[in-house]
């Protein structure tokens, strides 16, 4: 590193922050140290829906649970979909909360949404792509997985986007950046594609495939 980079010399390295006693420490925090343990994050077939009739908690406690839980999924994305979802109910938001914004483009079908999904995702393959021209590797026709034929249909096929003419104009980019060999769109299957772990609670089977999939290890 210092025949790269200018830097100052910290020392040996004599400590790392444990996940394990970060886990340790939320959950005596929280009361939930002596709970029995769930083989998945949530279940489902239960849905997570506003209680009116039951009492309320405190705020500021559920607020610290899901900010402490949040801190964790940068790590364990196994648990992201069950947190975000625990983070929709947090009520009346205010200054320097933690608070989830739903999108503002609303999408009119699957292909749509899968669409736009895609076009989200190659921002963050251009961001990598620039970062990693700045060490000398120039990264082209970089592979995006989708599970959606009909929209990688429409990235390929400008004959397509007169059906979709009402989507925000930002999110086209990703079709010149096809053309210009930038990307590569690939279909993969709906068993395999690793990103529903982030966006759906499934039976401990599932569940457990998928985050061996993406390379998660139980130590």
């Amino acid at each position: 590193m210092h025949n790269r980079f200018q830097m100052s010399l910290m020392g040996e390295l004599t400590f790392f922050i444990s996940q394990d006693k970060y886990v340790g420490e939320i959950l005596k925090k929280f009361g939930f140290s002596s709970l029995r343990t769930a083989s998945t994050p949530m279940e489902t077939n239960k849905a997570l829906t506003k209680d009116e009739d039951c009492e309320d908690v405190d705020v500021h406690l559920y607020r610290s649970m899901i900010g402490s839980l949040m801190y964790l999924t940068s790590s364990r994305p196994n648990i992201m979909f069950s947190v975000c979802a625990c983070l929709r109910f947090q009520v009346q938001p205010k200054i320097v909360t933690m608070q989830c914004k739903k999108q503002t483009m609303v999408a009119n079908s699957t292909t749509e949404a899968k669409y736009i999904a895609a076009s989200h995702c190659y921002r963050q393959v251009l961001w990598i792509q620039n970062q990693m021209l700045d060490y000398g590797y120039n990264f082209t026709q970089t592979k995006i997985h989708v599970d959606n034929e009909s929209a990688i249909c429409v990235i390929k096929n400008p004959v397509y986007h007169s059906k979709i003419k009402h989507i925000e104009i930002g999110h086209h980019f990703i079709r010149d950046s096809y053309e210009k060999r930038l990307i590569k769109m690939v279909k993969i299957h709906t068993y395999h594609n690793v990103a529903d772990l982030l966006t759906k609670a499934f039976d401990v089977s599932r569940f457990n495939f998928l985050v061996a999939s993406i390379g998660m290890l139980n130590l």
